[in-house]
């Protein structure tokens, strides 16, 4: 499939910000943005393009180092993160699956609390996810795709995940039900490990997030069936949603946000969130996001409305949970 490439409007909400008042005195030293997964997923990808262009509206040297952390879909980093001090210089990188959907999975819950333990800075897309097949699979289109998945014998197929119990594995696990024929789970360290086995047929099936198979479906190495989310991405307008080919519960997509630790200075917090959205307001940054699946918001938003906005999908989570009846144990 020929992805093409679209020019991205910078909306003047985002052009238009002022710099932030205390760029000249923060930081102090170079920053560390973590992720909660391995190389080469979504918020891997996501993090380096913004540890290479914030330092662009921050103070003359800064440098931002991307730091892995993998491990519980994204707990372990979640949980280590609220340990670090309040000062800015510990960010994350974080998206539905390791703020949200592992509190609400673990059985007790995690050690941190997904909203009163982070410092909400500001998102930075809402992109959908994407139901990928081996290219084994034959099938002209997504519809035929769908009933050849959901004609296999029981037990003979597979769908990957990025890790257990997060948001890819909850999708995952929905359209195994919705296929009815109690496809096997093989959980996976990173979103470039999972769209990897889908492509060598190692699995069968998966949900991925777009920055992970993007690359892939672009090789035709695997093939796309289906969005997860409510409107069609606008790089791939021949692709439907899931609720297109009438499969519902498929309505909301990922999200992706930046979050400090617990107790940050709202003024510093203020800060940062003015040198995110400055960022995302760069013609040259926002392509390179949409490139990898991640389009930016269409407007500027401040940390109040980022976590009002963790606040209403940690509602469609809990939702979600209660629908699959997966849980971890810690």
């Amino acid at each position: 499939m020929t992805i093409p490439r679209r020019s991205l409007l910078v909306l003047p909400a985002l052009a238009a910000l002022p710099r932030p008042a205390r760029a000249q005195a923060y930081p102090s030293r170079f920053i560390t943005l973590v992720t909660g997964y391995a190389p080469g997923g979504g918020t891997d990808v996501a993090a380096r393009v913004l540890a290479d262009a914030m330092p662009r509206h921050l103070a003359a040297g800064a440098r931002i180092v991307v730091e892995n952390r993998p491990g519980g879909a994204g707990a372990v980093a979640s949980e280590w993160l609220t340990r670090q001090l309040p000062d800015g210089h510990t960010l994350m990188l974080t998206e539905t699956g390791a703020a949200l959907a592992a509190p609400v999975v673990v059985v007790g819950g995690t050690r941190y609390d997904p909203i009163e333990d982070f410092t909400h800075l500001g998102f930075i897309s809402r992109p959908p996810a994407v139901l990928v097949v081996t290219p084994s699979i034959a099938a002209a289109t997504p519809r035929e795709t769908i009933a050849r998945l959901r004609a296999a014998r029981s037990g003979t197929m597979s769908y990957a995940s990025s890790g257990f119990g997060g948001m890819i594995h909850l999708w995952g696990e929905m359209v195994a039900r919705h296929l009815g024929n109690q496809a096997v789970h093989v959980p996976y360290r990173s979103g470039g490990q999972m769209v990897q086995s889908i492509m060598t047929g190692e699995t069968q099936f998966g949900v991925s997030s777009m920055a992970s198979a993007v690359p892939l479906i672009r090789e035709s190495r695997v093939k796309p069936v289906a969005l997860i989310g409510d409107t069609r991405f606008p790089p791939m307008p021949e692709l439907p949603t899931l609720g297109e080919l009438g499969i519902e519960g498929f309505e909301t997509g990922s999200l992706f946000m930046v979050v400090g630790p617990p107790r940050m200075p709202e003024a510093l917090a203020t800060t940062i969130n003015s040198v995110l959205m400055r960022t995302l307001a760069e013609p040259a940054v926002g392509e390179r996001l949409l490139t990898a699946g991640l389009p930016v918001p269409a407007a500027a938003q401040s940390p109040i409305e980022a976590r009002g906005e963790m606040e209403r999908h940690l509602a469609r989570m809990r939702a979600i949970v209660e629908q699959t009846g997966i849980q971890a144990q810690p």
